[in-house]
């Protein structure tokens, strides 16, 4: 049963990967910069290194900060897979970029609360994270619009030919900085619940942390999902919000990348979906309020607040489900 859960948990991570691939290369593969092949194998690469980065303060906070580690067993991490993986499907299916982080934070909220009720919610942790699917795309429309207007001013002097070729160049880094937040961000979710599952079995020495095995393993499994792709996803992200350009791209990455990477070493579950998608909401609000395709943002907004009730609702179906059976 262990075994088959640890197998079930790098299954999301790696559906994760493949959700979430949009996140990493929708804007170096909308601008053109790189072509969707070499996009994706140029994200995996950055997700799988990025635990050299950071630390795994997002990972014990998904452990023991949404609800109490204490009362966590299989059949409470197996409903809460079953969530996150089942509401991740319906999303990609419809082509709507929703959150895998918070369909596996509902995921668990749901389980928690189906077996000993609302005891089981750490509200410290779940109101930092609910605070964060707010703040993230706020964050990241900031800093996009802050960097086109820097971007704007130091390309005064440039021809438009010469400010394309610098930032299709600079875009391969503001890829790669996008992918290491998302990788640092985003595995750390499936390492806690790996982590957690472990330390309920008392695999730990009585002490919650995070094996390498652990760590090496969720990032190989989000690195193979990115480099599987989610096409639809990136067709909504990169092209159905706004047109992009290279500059554009270069803010929008770069943006979200700043806001992952304080979130992460904050400690803080936030949603890379939610980040990238105000970053790219900001620089085309930045060109004109017209360049947004308001309706189709209006969708992903709606995806977003339903996934954690949604999540947590098919984890507890599911938990009192294999209940019942047992």
């Amino acid at each position: 049963m262990l075994v088959a859960l640890i197998g079930i948990a790098l299954a999301f991570d790696f559906l994760n990967g493949l959700h979430d691939a949009a996140n990493s290369i929708a804007t170096v593969v909308s601008t053109r910069v790189l072509k969707p092949h070499h996009a994706v194998v140029w994200a995996a690469f950055f997700n799988f290194i990025a635990f050299l980065f950071f630390g795994l303060h997002v990972a014990k906070t998904i452990g023991t900060g949404i609800i109490d580690a204490h009362i966590i067993d299989a059949s409470i991490i197996f409903a809460a897979l079953i969530g996150a993986i089942a509401w991740n499907l319906i999303t990609w299916v419809l082509g709507l970029p929703s959150s895998s982080s918070h369909a596996l934070i509902g995921g668990l909220l749901g389980a928690g609360i189906a077996k000993v009720g609302i005891s089981a919610v750490v509200w410290g942790g779940v109101l930092k994270t609910v605070a964060a699917i707010f703040l993230s795309p706020t964050v990241g429309l900031f800093f996009a619009l802050v960097l086109m207007l820097v971007v704007a001013w130091t390309s005064l002097r440039l021809t438009p030919l010469a400010v394309d070729k610098r930032y299709r160049r600079l875009q391969l880094i503001s890829a790669a900085l996008y992918s290491l937040g998302h990788g640092g961000n985003d595995a750390q979710k499936t390492m806690g619940i790996i982590a957690v599952l472990l330390y309920s079995q008392g695999l730990l020495g009585g002490e919650f942390h995070v094996p390498l095995w652990v760590v090496l393993s969720c990032q190989a499994a989000m690195a193979l999902g990115t480099m599987s792709g989610g096409w639809r996803i990136v067709h909504t992200m990169g092209s159905k919000i706004t047109r992009l350009t290279p500059p554009q791209g270069f803010c929008a990455e770069t943006g979200g990348a700043i806001t992952l990477f304080m979130a992460t070493l904050g400690g803080i579950p936030v949603s890379t979906t939610h980040t990238i998608t105000g970053a790219i909401v900001g620089v085309g609000a930045a060109r004109r309020l017209s360049a947004v395709r308001w309706n189709i943002a209006g969708r992903i907004v709606f995806a977003w607040v339903i996934t954690l009730p949604a999540a947590g609702l098919i984890a507890a179906l599911t938990y009192l489900a294999t209940a019942f059976v047992d």
